[in-house]
């Protein structure tokens, strides 16, 4: 990458984007006219973010330590699910739903947004929560053009690849010896209590950001209820106001008219 299109990449996409566009273009020019066509070509083909995508985009940039501790939950989340380590994968998911939390606000503080559309917010914690399943969510943070969302579910696609299709299974005797139909029994029993501690994080990590979505709320309502004591107040003051001027205009009224008769 040449220095004048990382130079772009940098600016267009840790700017507010509502300039993009405009931005875009002049850097675009700028390239041609420094006699790189080819650097003003990929710039020009640099596509607009979303405000959410901007949002992590900006954060990453700001910090440097954020892809890493991302990275590195994604990779202690994948070494627990290859052992299949019931009690880390639920301390890990436990982990990643604070992480999370911390970089969404971390990202709106960054960004200047204090209180952020409810939409928004959703984006940029989805995003965040993506980049440690996805590497290639990973691999993109700091120039996201849309929010990123991860499907998975439990922690199987962690790996970031997508499994070779199971190969068949053998043809088995009717009647197998009892030592083997023993171990067949062990082994679904082990794949039942790996899957259900796989659905155990996962509502682990539902309850954490269900937790946390309710402070947010109750922290809100109380700021709401505060505006509306402190509104109240003030209103029950100006109806005060408004009848001692009614009463002062009644007397100055009734003074005149007395003056006149």
């Amino acid at each position: 990458m040449s220095d004048l299109l990382a130079d772009a990449v940098a600016e267009l996409y840790e700017a507010d984007p509502d300039g993009f566009t405009e931005r875009r273009a002049g850097l675009a020019a700028a390239a041609r006219d420094a006699g790189e066509p080819a650097a003003a070509k990929q710039i020009t083909a640099l596509r607009k973010p979303t405000r959410s995508a901007w949002v992590v985009n900006r954060l990453v940039r700001s910090d440097p330590e954020v892809r890493s501790r991302l990275d590195a939950l994604a990779a202690d989340l994948r070494a627990a699910a290859g052992a299949a380590d019931g009690a880390r994968i639920r301390e890990l998911t436990a982990a990643r739903a604070r992480l999370v939390d911390e970089l969404t606000r971390a990202a709106l503080r960054v960004s200047e947004l204090p209180a952020p559309p409810a939409a928004l917010r959703e984006e940029v914690t989805a995003t965040l929560d993506a980049a440690i399943a996805d590497p290639e969510v990973a691999a993109n943070l700091g120039t996201l053009v849309r929010a990123a969302h991860w499907s998975g579910f439990g922690l199987d696609s962690l790996s970031g690849t997508i499994p070779a299709p199971a190969p068949a299974p053998a043809r088995k005797p009717a009647n197998p010896p009892p030592a083997e139909a023993e171990t067949e029994r062990a082994d679904r029993r082990r794949e039942k209590i790996m899957e259900a501690e796989r659905i155990l994080a996962q509502a682990d990590q539902d309850v954490e950001a269900a937790t946390v979505a309710e402070r947010d709320l109750e922290e809100a309502v109380r700021h709401l209820e505060a505006g509306l004591a402190d509104a109240r107040q003030r209103l029950a003051e100006a109806r005060r106001q408004s009848y001692r001027a009614t009463s002062r205009q009644q007397r100055a009224a009734r003074q005149l008219d007395r003056l006149q008769e």
